[in-house]
């Protein structure tokens, strides 16, 4: 498979709140109504394009169990992505937010991007966390929000996207160097292609 970025994203917040569907209904499009609680770390990957750019999404999909806390902080250390989850229809998991991102920020590398997702809202009947709770949070902590349902596949496309786009343009800032190891970025087996802003700069001499 060729493709010119490599990103490393992973999935954390409390057990139960849907990580796992998530990942698969981003990779294969589908949902699982059963799913065993994960085991330490599962994996998923998905290649998109953007401006151009053909981007490999390796996915790594963290247990939320406390016993496994110390094996999830070990992925943080070369992510350059997070998708931290809650289930809108219990406020514990919303509650414990602030350790996650507490978690993530410290054992990862100053830039990494990090999504909030309050999965699960097609039980909107059932909710027990505001939408403008979320959004507030993640107003509060510079982050990115969205409400999700693994189940319809309602923005789980998008929490997804949009973090790829992120990643992309700190790439392109410079403040992700896919030369640094442990950056959550790396260079594929193909030669990067150039925007059409690019080319035409590129074609006018334009340095």
């Amino acid at each position: 498979m060729s493709y010119n970025y490599l990103y490393k994203l992973v999935l954390i917040g409390d057990s139960g709140v849907g990580k796992s569907c998530l990942l698969l209904q981003f990779t294969d499009q589908r949902f699982q109504p059963v799913h065993d609680l994960t085991i330490g770390v599962e994996f998923g990957a998905r290649l998109i394009e953007y401006k151009n750019t053909k981007i490999r999404l390796q996915i790594w999909d963290t247990a939320g169990q406390e016993s496994f806390r110390s094996i999830t902080r070990s992925y943080y250390r070369g992510a350059a992505g997070a998708v931290l989850v809650y289930d809108i229809t219990r406020r514990e998991t919303f509650n414990h937010l602030a350790s996650w991102l507490d978690d993530a920020l410290q054992h990862s590398s100053p830039s990494l991007q990090i999504v909030l997702v309050g999965n699960k809202s097609d039980l909107s009947k059932r909710r027990a966390v505001n939408y403008e709770e979320g959004l507030n949070f993640a107003q509060e902590h510079g982050l990115t929000f969205l409400e999700t349902s693994a189940k319809t596949g309602e923005n789980v496309e998008q929490a997804f996207i949009q973090m790829t786009h992120r990643i992309y343009e700190k790439v392109k800032t410079g403040d992700f160097d896919p030369n640094i190891k442990l950056i959550g970025v790396k260079r594929g087996n193909n030669q990067i292609s150039l925007n059409e802003d690019e080319k035409k700069n590129e074609k006018n001499g334009c340095c």
